[in-house]
């Protein structure tokens, strides 16, 4: 982030008033600013268990979310802090402090529950805070995980008995789960052992064997732990000062005021955080940038404010659109300002033209493949190439006329001398025709000294000669000084001198059409190279995402064969197979020149065609003033 962008505090980014959730503009507008990846941290927890604590470390600060010292809850809705991530450079952490599950002053558990879910589908990391330790009742009040089934979709439209089954996949798109347990005051040992904090977090979690309502109830929201996120973590925390008095001044606390083991731990979760927090990742791995963020938060809040329930697929496919949108304009941007500066010098040869037209046309495609993503039917880059084309198509026109202008006012300056003397008669008397050829020959090699005349300048030469035809020929036919014979012989040297000049203008047309053709099939193989490579790393975006979900599950299996859950195993072992499959087609090679490619093939044509258009426009409005 650039220091224009910092954020000297948090602010609101979705309100919560009544129960009712809406965006905070401002809060959209900044992350607009920000067009680098993000990593998204958000935590979540009961009100009044210190969450804005670790956040305002985790931006290096003190303060800056607030703690507040009363049973009232102090975040309401969802805040945001953004700053420069401080390991990796050229990406923004977005801190998102969310207001206190199960506040009593609120009373609506709907309400958290949505709260709950936006934390999940925004971050790429999610923090949960809970105080003392992790007991059946801590685990209990984790109950929004359940709710999870019923508040997210993946798909937009499937059978029931697909939509039945997506909880499965919420681990290909879930951020990573981290829970913080705070002033624990046990000793960390089971049945006598010391332990790990992830120890003690995966015994927590561990499953009951039974199949009553009860065991079901005490394994569900664990099993949702378990099988939802990709990985989880723990961090105990022990009371932060010795004195209870001091709990609510933590903010104005000195290190030194607070317990050492306490500072550790505190050290080690923000490292943790620092090294480990992945960037945010829409459903296919696209990555998310600030801007991005901001559409997301729009479309979920909007989707949950209408009673709808948020579905990443959507979400996807309304991103996809804008963002392939304001791809388009950046990249024909890149095209236009690159022309522009030729444009400044017409008119140029053909070779100037089609070569700046074949770099900038390449640097636009890059930029627009850097941007875009799901344009799977390459609908936004034929809006890209159409308005490449256009733009091209104008300027060609715009040089033709330019080098037309250009060497008809070469010729007019060049024959003002022979034009008055054509006015006084000179070539009227014996022996005219001589001094006719002589100086029109004269004007002939001046013009072909002219350097710059651009690609019409054979073309404009044919038509000024031929304009001179008739006047060549009645001074031809008044010489007296010629013999009828004499008069024959250079009667067909004009005529062949006329026949040479429009060979050479067929000549200019051919080499212009050639090159012109040349150039369209070297873009269209530099174009088909980058939309290969761009669809060559979505793929592998996705594969990635693949990856990390069966290595979740594939985990999570051998821990269930380990402690005898056979029914569990096997349920896990159906859903690797049907990831490695769905995997396996996505790495079929076939895709790319199957699907991709059809798309390819009528934008070589499109330079051709609006030329052909023009050309008979042109030739029917020349017909129409005859």
């Amino acid at each position: 982030m650039s220091k224009a962008g910092l954020m000297s505090s948090p602010i609101c980014l979705v309100e919560n008033v009544n129960g009712s959730l809406s965006v905070y503009k401002q809060a959209i507008e900044f992350l607009s600013r920000i067009n680098e990846p993000v990593v998204v941290v958000s935590v979540v927890g009961l009100y009044r268990t210190g969450k804005s604590y670790l956040m305002n470390r985790l931006a290096g600060q003190q303060s800056g979310f607030a703690l507040g010292s009363t049973i009232e809850s102090k975040t309401k809705g969802i805040w945001m802090w953004c700053v420069p991530h401080p390991n990796k450079k050229g990406h923004t952490l977005v801190l998102l402090d969310t207001e206190g599950l199960g506040d009593v002053a609120k009373g609506d558990s709907k309400n958290d529950g949505w709260i709950f879910c936006l934390a999940v589908l925004l971050s790429s990391t999610l923090v949960y805070n809970s105080r003392g330790t992790i007991d059946n009742t801590a685990v209990e009040k984790l109950h929004y995980v359940v709710e999870l089934t019923e508040q997210i979709k993946i798909r937009s439209t499937g059978a029931p008995d697909e939509e039945e089954g997506e909880d499965s996949e919420f681990v290909r798109f879930f951020p990573s789960f981290i829970w913080v347990v705070r002033d624990f005051t046990l000793e960390l040992e089971i049945d006598g052992k010391k332990v790990t904090d992830d120890d003690y977090l995966e015994f927590a979690l561990n499953l009951r064997k039974g199949v009553s309502k009860k065991t079901r109830d005490y394994n569900l929201p664990r099993e949702c732990i378990r099988r939802y996120f990709p990985s989880r973590k723990c961090f105990v925390f022990p009371f932060p000062v010795t004195c209870h008095k001091n709990m609510t001044r933590l903010e104005i606390l000195q290190d030194q005021d607070l317990a050492q083991q306490f500072l550790e731990v505190t050290g080690h979760f923000c490292d943790h955080m620092f090294v480990n927090s992945d960037v945010k990742r829409l459903k296919g791995g696209h990555i998310v940038t600030g801007q991005l963020l901001g559409h997301l938060v729009e479309i979920y809040v909007e989707t949950i404010s209408s009673g709808e329930v948020p579905c990443l697929e959507n979400a996807v496919v309304v991103l996809a659109n804008l963002e392939n949108q304001t791809a388009v304009q950046e990249a024909l941007k890149v095209y236009q300002t690159g022309m522009e500066e030729l444009k400044k010098t017409l008119p140029v040869s053909i070779e100037n033209l089609t070569c700046e037209h074949q770099k900038f046309s390449s640097l636009a495609i890059a930029k627009f493949t850097e941007r875009s993503f799901k344009d799977e039917k390459m609908e936004y880059l034929k809006k890209l190439e159409e308005a490449v084309s256009m733009f091209y198509t104008d300027l060609l026109e715009e040089n033709k006329m330019t080098s037309e202008r250009k060497c008809r006012d070469l010729l007019k300056n060049l024959s003002s001398d022979m034009n008055k003397r054509m006015q006084d008669g000179e070539y009227s008397q014996s022996g005219g025709y001589e001094l006719y050829k002589r100086d029109r020959d004269a004007i002939v090699e001046q013009y072909h000294r002219e350097p710059n005349k651009g690609i019409r300048a054979e073309a404009v030469l044919e038509e000024f000669l031929k304009e001179r035809e008739p006047e060549a020929n009645s001074i031809l036919c008044m010489d007296n000084k010629l013999t009828e014979n004499e008069k024959q012989i250079n009667k067909e040297k004009e005529n062949a001198a006329l026949l040479k000049q429009k060979l050479k203008e067929e000549e200019e047309k051919r080499i212009e059409s050639e090159k012109m053709m040349e150039t369209e099939k070297a873009r269209h193989e530099d174009r088909v190279k980058q939309m290969q490579e761009s669809f060559k790393k979505e793929k592998q975006q996705q594969q990635q995402e693949m990856d990390r979900a069966i290595d979740s599950k594939l985990k999570e299996q051998e821990e269930m064969l380990k402690k005898g859950f056979k029914e569990e195993a096997y349920n896990l072992k159906e859903e690797i197979k049907k990831l490695k499959n769905e995997k396996e087609r996505l790495h079929g090679g076939g895709i790319f020149k199957d699907y991709v490619m059809p798309f390819f093939c009528p934008l070589v044509e499109t330079v051709p065609n609006l030329l052909m258009q023009r050309s008979m426009i042109k030739s029917l409005t020349k017909g129409l003033k005859r």
